[in-house]
């Protein structure tokens, strides 16, 4: 089981909060001093008795997949001891306390420990939480990000270029390795800094989908353009799509060349087209096939490439975006049927690339993200891919991470009941 290295310790913090918060839902109606939700403490004790039982099948024998289960359920165990443990702290200061026949200098000593108990069962409560939540298969990989206008012409255009650069900034200030695949306008050259009609970035660094996972969707801005005459606000959309991807040498899950991974494409179902680049480029466009167009036949995704004036560079970077799209479509498809299951008790349905999530308003210097409901007023750092932008993105991630948590009691809840 991975961890998720951007998961931190005061998105745990507003989890726990928030289930605090829904404790009649949640929890049951036993007076034990716990801050995690009692079908989350049933599975995590399920869990246990299922190490056990695989402990005793590999004393009388190894066996490759029990090994394998065994060492995925290990961060699960450990929480749940140190939880066990704090829980069980926490009851016999309470008892010592509330006792009127305890020593004086024994309820001195209790009531000393008590502040300390209390915080290292809370600390164990978020490592329980944060082990018991699975994490997204994607998570631990680079990511491509792909940004498109939406409605609102020319200046949706312009503001698909602004988050652009935002994501540039942000990857250039946290040390992220991005490079731009792909820059097209309208007319379907390649001149940077023009307004765009597409454009994607690979951020090649490992976790980056975890990272980014938090972007996808629609970003609309509220703003008087520059056209603009009589200075009317407008408002203007840019989708943003963000997909996992996998370098030649990926194993697992990721490998290329199984059947089984949603990365594999099938040769024969691919229908390759070489041709002429358009746009500027003097003779190199009008004489060298260079352009690349691939057509995954099944499901009738195209990608085509032309930024490179090598065939093979834009033949690579094609395909290596059609599995991205096709893995990230396959995903798509799986969490579409859990969602299903799950709606009538979460009440929440998913966030795909057809949902506003937040939105940038120019004239009171205010973004407003959707989803976590956070509110700031430093656009401009935002946009330049500050602090701020982090401080939004981590309270978005905090956001899927508790509807993971909710979607998990929910099935749990559910199984119980059936």
């Amino acid at each position: 089981m991975r961890t998720v290295p951007w998961v931190c310790r005061s998105c745990l913090l507003r989890i726990s909060r928030t289930l605090t918060r829904r404790n009649v839902r949640y929890q049951s109606s036993s007076s034990t001093p716990e801050s995690v939700p009692s079908a989350l403490l049933a599975r995590a004790r399920s869990i246990a008795a299922e190490h056990r039982q695989l402990n005793e099948k590999l004393a009388n024998g190894f066996d490759a997949r029990a090994a394998k289960q065994l060492g995925q359920y290990g961060p699960v165990i450990t929480a749940l001891n140190e939880w066990q443990s704090a829980s069980e702290s926490m009851t016999e200061l309470t008892s010592l306390i509330h006792d009127p026949t305890t020593d004086p200098e024994l309820l001195a000593l209790a009531s000393d420990d008590l502040e300390t108990t209390r915080s290292h069962l809370a600390d164990a409560s978020h490592s329980l939480i944060s082990a018991l939540v699975p994490v997204h298969p994607f998570a631990h990989l680079p990511c491509l990000i792909e940004i498109r206008p939406g409605a609102g012409g020319s200046e949706a255009a312009i503001f698909a270029g602004d988050l652009l650069r935002m994501y540039q900034s942000f990857c250039n200030r946290n040390n992220l390795r991005v490079t731009l695949l792909k820059y097209e306008n309208a007319d379907g050259t390649a001149e940077a800094g023009a307004p765009l009609s597409e454009a994607i970035i690979e951020v090649d660094s490992a976790g980056a989908y975890g990272v980014f996972r938090c972007e996808a969707g629609v970003h609309r801005v509220q703003r008087v353009p520059a056209t603009e005459t009589k200075g009317r606000t407008h408002t203007s959309a840019a989708s943003v799509l963000v997909l996992p991807s996998i370098q030649d040498n990926a194993s697992g899950e990721e490998n290329i060349d199984d059947p089984d991974s949603d990365y594999y494409v099938d040769l024969k179902e691919v229908k390759v087209e070489i041709m002429r680049a358009g746009g500027a480029g003097g003779q190199h466009v009008n004489k060298t096939e260079s352009a690349v167009r691939l057509t995954h036949i099944p499901t009738n995704i195209t990608v085509s490439m032309q930024d490179s004036r090598s065939q093979p560079k834009n033949k690579e970077k094609a395909w290596q975006l059609l599995r991205s799209r096709l893995a990230q479509t396959r995903r798509e498809k799986r969490e579409e049927e859990a969602v299903a299951i799950r709606r009538s008790v979460v009440g929440v349905a998913k966030m795909g690339r057809g949902d506003k999530i937040r939105t940038y308003n120019w004239n009171q210097q205010r973004v407003t993200d959707h989803r976590s409901g956070m509110t700031v007023h430093g656009l401009d750092d935002v946009m330049g891919g500050g602090q701020t932008l982090d401080t939004v993105m981590e309270s978005v991630r905090s956001w899927l991470m508790e509807k993971d948590v909710e979607a998990l009691i929910a099935e749990e809840e559910g199984g119980t009941r059936r």
